[in-house]
């Protein structure tokens, strides 16, 4: 194996990273110095980081077989963390296997074995009964966001991979919740425990300014987007009419994206947001009516298309990142001679030319014509996609309940099969439509 890094300074540097957090510091020290470890501490912390570094030093780089197995409870973080590994520059391979990805890729990756690999239960119990690698050699098992995985019904798979890994000498399980009872098949004795669930921390809201060339930001919105590539975003806007221009710019680019403002029919604006919370839309294209009050998550980023025109806007927009993680980014756009409003100081400008890989969407949301009014759970609705659908846990997303309808997120490419299966069909006792939203 070639061009293998064991120092961690030169991990960092390659990241551009001048130095470890706490938590990573205590972490990585635990880490190697114990059989079993259990890692709490908030989202987006840096805990993929945190147990990679004592990971990677303690890979075989004469070994050619898999060393250490990441069980993960969805396909977007084995991306994230096969990017985050992948990024440090170690010079092992690492692959990730997910559900609704097609076999064939699997075995095409799995032919050249990776010292680590990442994947959700499902498809990892599915190449472990077709022996696809050698289980004699992992030695790591690391169950990231491990309650999570429970909480979707993973249990079963989990103790099925658990119980065929007879080398293994190092366990860490990662959390961001606390008082999560640990089954007994994960075989975890005397843990030692790393919890950063406690305390406040500082927020760390970072504000980066973006300059667009001309009057037209939609340009320069779109290279921003594609520089902080697939996460989700909001791009706040003072107008209506703004978010009709912006709407139909980004549907010529291609970039998903849902619709939210005051101007919009109540039912309407409620879709945007489950497309926008199960996945299937990157950005929220919002009023300020989007800045408090509804149901999303915490975002990662917002970006302030149009500036606000009071602090108390601007304090509400900002609000929507950086709260639970406490760490997350504001964009301030605007165009070359836009002077800025008192309230909102300049920052120090970026340069978005760097594009990050495109990830395609992944999700879609369907329609069901019966909800909570008519005895049907969310179960039911599960049983309906995994028994008549075809479909497998790992490739169905959320589930959004209502008194007379529900929303399921599935993979975009099933889609129209599963409308065509599923329409029509009685779920309890109603015949319910099943249709694209």
């Amino acid at each position: 194996m070639a061009n293998i890094i064991k120092s961690q300074q030169d991990i960092l540097k390659k990241l551009q990273i001048e130095a470890l957090n706490p938590m990573q510091i205590e972490a990585v020290s635990v880490i190697e110095k114990n059989t079993n470890t259990i890692l709490l501490s908030p989202t987006g912390t840096g805990k993929t980081l945190a147990f990679s570094l004592p990971l990677l030093k303690s890979l075989d780089a004469e070994s050619k077989e898999v060393q250490a197995l990441i069980l993960v409870p969805s396909r977007e973080l084995a991306i994230q963390i096969e990017q985050v590994i992948r990024s440090m520059g170690s010079g092992y391979k690492v692959n990730a296997v997910y559900g609704g990805r097609p076999m064939s890729k699997d075995k095409i990756e799995l032919k050249h074995i990776p010292a680590i690999l990442i994947g959700t239960p499902g498809r990892i119990s599915d190449h472990f009964a077709n022996d696809r690698f050698s289980k004699d050699h992992i030695k790591t098992l690391i169950l990231d966001e491990f309650d999570k995985s429970l909480e979707v019904g993973f249990e079963y798979e989990m103790r099925n991979i658990i119980n065929q890994l007879s080398t293994l000498n190092k366990r860490i399980l990662t959390s961001a919740t606390q008082g999560v009872e640990i089954p007994e098949f994960v075989k975890l004795e005397a843990p030692r425990i790393i919890n950063y669930l406690k305390g406040k921390r500082t927020s760390q809201l970072n504000f980066k300014t973006v300059v667009s060339p001309n009057k037209s930001k939609l340009k320069t919105l779109v290279d921003l987007v594609e520089h902080i590539g697939n996460e989700p975003g909001i791009v706040f806007c003072n107008l209506k009419d703004s978010i009709t221009q912006l709407s139909t710019f980004l549907d010529k680019k291609e970039i998903s994206h849902a619709c939210f403002s005051g101007g919009m029919e109540q039912k309407d604006r409620e879709r945007a947001l489950i497309k926008f919370r199960n996945g299937t839309c990157q950005l929220l294209i919002a009023t300020d009516l989007a800045a408090r009050g509804i149901d999303i998550p915490e975002m990662k980023f917002i970006i302030h298309y149009e500036l606000p025109k009071h602090e108390e806007e601007f304090i509400h927009r900002n609000g929507r990142t950086a709260r639970v993680n406490e760490k997350g980014t504001a964009y301030i756009l605007k165009w070359n001679n836009e002077r800025l409003p008192d309230f909102i100081k300049e920052s120090k400008g970026i340069n978005i030319s760097k594009k990050a890989p495109k990830i395609e969407q992944y999700w879609e949301t369907l329609f069901i014509s019966g909800g909570r009014k008519d005895k049907i759970s969310k179960g039911d609705i599960a049983g309906l996609f995994f028994k008549q659908g075809g479909i497998s846990k790992e490739e169905l997303g959320t589930i959004e309940l209502k008194p007379d309808c529900a929303f399921v997120a599935i993979p975009l490419a099933l889609a129209d099969g599963l409308v065509e299966k599923l329409n029509n069909t009685r779920l309890k006792k109603k015949k319910v439509r099943v249709t694209l939203l």
